[in-house]
């Protein structure tokens, strides 16, 4: 849903860099 996709690109903001590639590595 649009409230959950808003919620989960907030959550990758507050990653740190390494910890955001890391996610997309692994979403990849």
């Amino acid at each position: 849903t649009y409230y959950n996709n808003y919620r989960y690109q907030w959550n990758l903001k507050k990653m740190t860099p390494v910890q955001y590639r890391n996610h997309l590595s692994s979403v990849a």
